[in-house]
Parts: C-alpha cells; structure tokens; sequence
C-alpha cells in the first residue's frame, strides 16, 4: 500500500467514465479534499437511450460532492466556478473536454491527467484499443503534467504492465482503471518529492478516436493483425465480416501459421466445434466466438449447430 499525503490537498477533479471514477473514490479515500467535481452532461446511454449520469457523476453524488457538468470550460463562468474553488490541483482523467489555457493556469500547482499508456507512444483520445491493435506487448499508466499540447506535459509518474496475448480493450481497461487509481493515489502522496520528466521526442504516436468504419475485416492482411484488431475492437465498434451476404461479428479468434498463405483471403478452411478456420492475407484464423444480427455471442460450436457453413465457402467480399 503506498504511504499517504502528510498533508491532503485541495483538489478539483475533471472525469466521466469508469475509468475516471475509480480514481475519484481512491483520492476521496486517501483524504483529500475534493472541492468540485466536473463531468460531461447527462447523456441518452444503453438499449432505452435513457438519459443517464456519468460514472464520475454518480460517485460524486454516492460521496456527496459538489458536481458540475459544464458542456465548454472556455464559458467565463465556468472558469469563475473553478476560480472560486481556490484549489490547489486539478486531476483529469478521461474528461472528454479540452481545457483551455486559462483553466491549466487555475490551480496553484497546475493540472495533472491520468493517461493510460506509456508517453509518448498513443497519445489521445483510444490509447488502450490502439496499443493492443498495434500488437504492443506492453502498456500502462502515466501522470502527467498538463499543457496546452495534446498530452505532451512532463512525466511525475509511470507505471508499466504487460498486455497479455488474450487481453481485449475491455479486460485492458479494467487493469489500467486499478492501476491509474494507484499511481495518482502514489502520486498525490509524493507530492513535492516528484521530479517531472519531459518526454522523449522521438516514439511519438497518436491514438485516433475509433469509428465503426473500422470495424470492416479485411481478409488479405496477415492473420496476426485481423487477431489484434478483434481484440482491440471488443466491446466497441466490433470486428464485422459477411457471410452469405449477412454481416455478423467476430468476438474471439486466435491466430494460426503465421506466415503461410494457405488459400484465397476469406475462404473457410474449417469448420469445427473447436472453431472455425478462416484463410488471411497470411497465416489462418481460427474464429472462436461469433455473433448475427439481433443475436447473442456464440462459440463456434453453437453457432454451427444453428448454421451450415461449407469448408470452401467465403466470409467478406
């Protein structure tokens, strides 16, 4: 367990999903004080599209905090609230709002963000769905120092942990949300005793935000990067192919023979309980759960039980 702040510290706190809440709890725990809390607006979510609080949202109100749900912090009277808050530091963590100079420049000890993954590689908006689609065999968290550029402020803490072989975007997630709560709770209770750390200008990547035009599978590319790209896209957008001129999704796949061309990209080399045998650009896909339209997940097993498919037979255009 990593020592407490001798002195707790005044804080604004800036986050919307999960992610961003778990880190709330953490330093409310750790005895900080949390002057305000600020979050994205109430927004429609789930199957209903019923408006619904953010996760940061509902933690404040389970903590009873001040919250605010500013939609621009460039509003002069957004910048007031914060002003009058006089607090000594602002943490960020998947905020989804830009904040402008004149907010960084608020708190007496400046802003710091949560990043989840090892600066200056995957910079941005989707830095875990990026690095497991880049086949990273590694990731993290990192507190940073805020400024003006697109997460390019000096480094007061980073933490590295292994990406495993089966990791999606979900399970990723739900390791870096512990670890991030960890490093600024480590963070905030070395205050002072941290030496910022610019970061290297050479191994600058970005990681775009994802959209379903993505989540097309394109069968000529090699076997290991279709594999990452399903595991980077589970839950969102998916990883989508046709078959009999019906889309479905594919959830689970290992990769097979990597560097053999063994059949026309897209072709079905198998079809088994134990999965379904897809020909790539190079090596072979073994597809292990899958799922149609309106339907629920399936193993291989169950969904050939429902479905004939045809060694011979094409998934794609």
């Amino acid at each position: 367990m990593q020592p407490r702040s001798r002195i707790p510290l005044k804080l604004v706190f800036a986050g919307t999903p999960p992610f961003a809440a778990t880190a709330l709890r953490a330093l409310h725990s750790d005895g900080h004080e949390i002057a305000l809390v600020l979050t994205q607006p109430d927004r429609p979510a789930g199957r209903g599209m019923k408006v619904t609080p953010s996760a940061v949202s509902l933690a404040a109100m389970e903590l009873n905090l001040p919250v605010e749900k500013f939609a621009s912090l460039k509003d002069a009277s957004a910048q007031s609230r914060i002003k009058n808050v006089r607090a000594d530091l602002m943490v960020v963590a998947a905020y989804g709002l830009l904040l402008p100079q004149a907010v960084l420049e608020i708190p007496s000890l400046g802003c710091v963000n949560i990043h989840a993954s090892l600066l200056p590689r995957w910079r941005g908006a989707a830095p875990i769905q990026r690095a497991i689609q880049a086949g990273d065999e590694t990731t993290g968290i990192c507190i940073m120092q805020m400024e003006a550029g697109l997460d390019t402020g000096p480094i007061l803490l980073r933490r590295e942990i292994p990406i495993a072989p089966d990791d999606t975007s979900a399970t990723l997630l739900d390791k870096l949300t512990s670890l991030g709560a960890e490093t600024i709770a480590q963070a905030l209770a070395e205050w002072g005793r941290l030496s910022p750390q610019a970061q290297p200008t050479e191994g600058v990547t970005y990681a775009k935000k994802l959209h379903k035009t993505e989540a097309h599978i394109d069968w000529s590319k090699p076997v290991r990067e279709i594999e990452c790209q399903i595991r980077a896209f589970d839950p969102y957008p998916g990883s989508d192919t046709t078959l009999k001129g019906e889309s479905i999704k594919i959830w689970k796949a290992r990769a097979e023979c990597l560097y053999e061309a063994s059949s026309e990209p897209g072709v079905i080399l198998r079809a088994e309980q134990g999965g379904i045998g897809v020909a790539c650009g190079t090596g072979r896909l073994v597809i292990t759960v899958l799922q149609k339209p309106g339907g629920t997940r399936l193993s291989a097993g169950d969904f050939l039980l429902k479905n004939r498919l045809n060694v011979g037979e094409r998934l794609g255009n």
